[in-house]
């Protein structure tokens, strides 16, 4: 049987231009590579910023192929890949950024070191909804504030994308974790296993008082960005740490300092911008695979469907805030 040459994407052509479907040339894996039919494909708030020209650090230059998050099955491999083989259902964040294809595409280029080994107990979708939010709230929580069992931690935005995440691994962490959220959202947290807290009446000085009893949080995850991280440095404890991944802004660390607390930012593209440290990001999805398949953390995927011909619905739905959990296109 012969291989096919070409495939059918979803391309962005400039930015604010809708998504065009269209048959481009199918690419093959060199060294290191694995080339990934894909299956499912999740669009990101970052997804619709890239193609409205909003979001100069993912570096992604257009015309291209978005699409950060890729779950689907080996197709090929490349000279050196010895830790999959066609076949193997994989998932990770490979792309959509820096130039390199992204997944809305029926084929997508991987390196090797940022895939892992589906977890047998989720579907596709399910999959493809994980590894971008997934990478964040690890990075956050175990790379940058070590955070152990016993240590309450404070989440805000605990339903969602990478916030409902960061609740579950902090739980199964054994941490006791507490989340910021709107009153409609506190069965979605306490669900997840965190102590729900209302954000729009609450004062920060009442809750640190009423969880903490004043002595604050040991670690904070800023999920938000702009006030909401001037908020977490008045709600960390003393020697604790707070750590964003939207901690873009100017923020006085007076509040910070008298508490001897410590801060720290994510930015999850850089090993795919930079690459530098893609095998520690492979290791991260295999710890999501870990947990996901000990039963101890599950995505929240919105039930509507997507295919190649309408990823732009997906976009304009995410973009007016009304998706029910991670949106995800069907490719395969």
């Amino acid at each position: 049987m012969m291989t096919p040459t070409v495939m059918k994407a979803s391309i962005v052509e400039r930015s604010g231009a809708p998504f065009i479907l269209k048959e481009v040339g199918r690419p093959e894996p060199s060294a290191g590579e694995v080339l990934v039919r894909v299956v499912a494909s999740a669009v990101n708030p970052l997804d619709t910023k890239i193609r409205a020209g909003a979001a100069a650090h993912a570096k992604q230059p257009l015309p291209a192929i978005l699409g950060i998050d890729v779950a689907g099955t080996v197709a090929s491999v490349g000279e050196g890949v010895t830790s999959f083989r066609p076949g193997d259902e994989v998932y990770g964040m490979t792309g959509g950024v820096g130039g390199v294809q992204g997944s809305l595409a029926e084929y997508t280029l991987a390196d090797a070191d940022l895939l892992a080994l589906k977890p047998g107990n989720l579907s596709m979708r399910e999959a493809a909804a994980l590894p971008l939010i997934f990478i964040t709230a690890w990075e956050g929580l175990v790379d940058r504030a070590n955070l152990r069992a016993g240590q309450k931690v404070l989440i805000h935005g605990g339903a969602g994308g990478v916030g409902h995440i960061a609740v579950q691994i902090a739980a199964a962490l054994g941490a006791t974790v507490f989340s910021t959220a709107s009153r409609k959202n506190f069965e979605i947290v306490s669900g997840f296993g965190a102590t729900p807290i209302d954000y729009h009446s609450v004062p920060v000085e009442e809750y640190v008082a009423k969880y903490t009893g004043g002595s604050g949080f040991d670690v904070v995850y800023d999920t938000a960005g702009g006030a909401v991280l001037d908020s977490s440095f008045e709600a960390v404890g003393r020697y604790g740490h707070v750590v964003s991944c939207l901690g873009w802004g100017t923020h006085k660390l007076a509040p910070l300092s008298f508490r001897g607390a410590t801060y720290s930012g994510v930015f999850t593209l850089l090993p795919i911008l930079s690459g530098v440290g893609r095998a520690h990001h492979g290791e991260i999805m295999r710890e999501a695979t870990r947990l996901v398949e000990s039963g101890k953390l599950r995505p929240r995927v919105d039930e509507r469907r997507f295919s190649l011909a309408s990823v732009q619905d997906a976009h304009e739905i995410l973009e007016k805030g009304f998706a029910d959990g991670k949106l995800v296109v069907d490719v395969g």
